[in-house]
C-alpha cells in the first residue's frame, strides 16, 4: 500500500504543477527510476500502474529485464558503456544517455546490426557539473546535427540532470536553458525530433513541469530511500 499511496501523492504533484504551467497533465509521462529495487517490488508498482522503468546500470537491468512482465518499457537513464551497447540494444524504447560521438557511432552500428532504430535523447551537462556527465550547452547543437546522419539512430529530444539543492527554484535556470535549447533546434531544422525533454527527478520535478519537461525521472518519491 506505501507503493501505492506513494504513486498518487506523486501523480497529484504531476497534475498540480501541469496546471500552474497551463499545462495537460497527460502530456508529462513518468519514468519509475528502479535502482536498487527488487523485482518483487517493481511488479508492485507496476499492478498500480506503472508502465515506464527506468534503469540507471546495464547490469542491473539485465537482471530484472526477464524477471517482469513482458510490455514493459524500459529506458535506460544512466551512463552508457560503448562495450555494452549491444546488450541493450532492442531491449529497451528509449536511451535518455547520449552524450559522445563514439556512443552515437556505436549504437549506430549495434542498431543496424539487429535491423531496427534506436531511439535516444540527448544528453547535456546545462549546469557544467564535473562529476556529470554530458555535452556542454555550446556542443550540443552541433554535435546532434552530425549524429542525425547516423543510420539507425533517432534523435528524440534532450535530457538533463540538474545539480543537487534543496531548493528546487535553484535549478529553475537549468531547466529553462534546456527548454530553449530545444526550442533552436527545432528552429534549424536540421532533423531531429524535440519530442521528449526528459528534465526533473523526485527533487525537483514540479519545477522542470513548470519548464518544459514531458519525462520525469522518479525514483524515490516512488520507493523510498533505498
Amino acid at each position: 500500500m506505501i507503493i501505492r499511496h506513494n504513486l498518487d501523492q506523486v501523480q497529484e504533484r504531476i497534475y498540480d504543477a501541469a496546471h500552474r504551467a497551463s499545462r495537460l497533465p497527460e502530456e508529462i509521462k513518468m519514468v519509475a527510476v528502479t535502482k536498487n529495487v527488487s523485482s518483487e517490488i517493481i511488479k508492485e508498482a507496476i499492478d498500480w500502474g506503472v508502465s515506464r522503468l527506468g534503469e540507471n546500470r546495464v547490469q542491473e537491468f539485465l537482471q530484472k529485464y526477464p524477471e517482469l512482465p513482458t510490455g514493459t518499457e524500459w529506458h535506460l537513464i544512466g551512463h552508457l558503456q560503448t562495450n555494452k551497447v549491444k546488450k541493450v540494444i532492442g531491449k529497451v524504447a528509449l536511451i535518455h544517455s547520449l552524450d559522445r560521438w563514439s556512443l552515437a557511432e556505436e549504437i549506430s552500428r549495434a542498431a543496424m546490426k539487429n535491423d531496427i532504430v534506436a531511439r535516444v535523447l540527448v544528453q547535456v551537462n546545462v549546469a557544467g557539473e564535473e562529476t556529470k556527465h554530458g555535452l556542454s550547452l555550446a556542443e550540443a547543437e552541433d554535435f546532434i546535427a552530425s549524429t542525425v546522419r547516423l543510420p539507425g539512430l533517432d534523435v528524440r529530444g534532450l535530457m538533463t540532470i540538474a545539480p543537487w539543492t534543496k531548493n528546487p527554484e535553484e535549478v529553475r535556470p537549468v531547466f529553462r536553458q534546456l527548454k530553449e535549447l530545444a526550442r533552436r533546434i527545432e528552429s534549424s531544422r536540421i532533423g531531429a525530433t524535440m519530442e521528449y525533454l526528459s528534465m526533473g527527478m523526485s527533487g525537483d520535478f514540479e519545477v522542470a513541469i513548470e519548464e518544459g519537461a514531458n519525462l520525469v525521472r522518479i525514483g524515490t518519491a516512488i520507493f523510498g530511500e533505498k
